[in-house]
């Protein structure tokens, strides 16, 4: 396993105990989200940590090789690439047309007031639309050149 990962779940336990830190010594509105943070974060690291530490372990090598030849196959299988890019493709036309039936819905409950400030949903809404949309133009277009 690379030393990468054990840096990085150093790093995400420093992160977590920094936001635990700034939890408990400042009394804000934001407490139960900071605690919350410290907990995704210390939580992962501790994973990472231990993942590292078993997998470098002499009597684990063996086998993590194993696996990640396994798992080198299974991401260069070209059935799973097709599927997967037919997934990311379906997942991403799902999420457009659900953020346009949502502009639609919040417009509509806006105007039956019965949500007041609809106007702040739709516009986050709306910029959020254009952006998957412009972005989705633009990593095809990338990708196209690419290859």
């Amino acid at each position: 396993m690379k030393k990468n990962n054990l840096l990085v779940g150093i790093l995400y336990i420093l992160c977590g105990a920094i936001f635990l830190i700034i939890a408990l010594l400042f009394d804000i509105r934001l407490n139960s989200l900071l605690f919350g943070f410290s907990g995704a974060f210390i939580g992962p690291g501790i994973i990472m940590i231990s993942k590292y530490f078993y997998w470098t372990a002499p009597k684990n090598r063996n086998r993590y090789a194993e696996r990640l030849e396994n798992e080198n196959i299974e991401l260069h299988d070209e059935r799973k690439e097709k599927l997967r890019d037919k997934s990311g493709r379906y997942a991403y036309v799902l999420g457009l047309a659900i953020t346009g039936f949502s502009i639609v819905l919040f417009s509509i409950l806006g105007k039956l007031e019965v949500i007041t400030n609809s106007k702040l949903i739709i516009l986050y809404l709306g910029g959020y639309f254009v952006f998957q949309y412009i972005a989705g133009v633009i990593i095809f277009r990338h990708l196209n050149n690419k290859y």
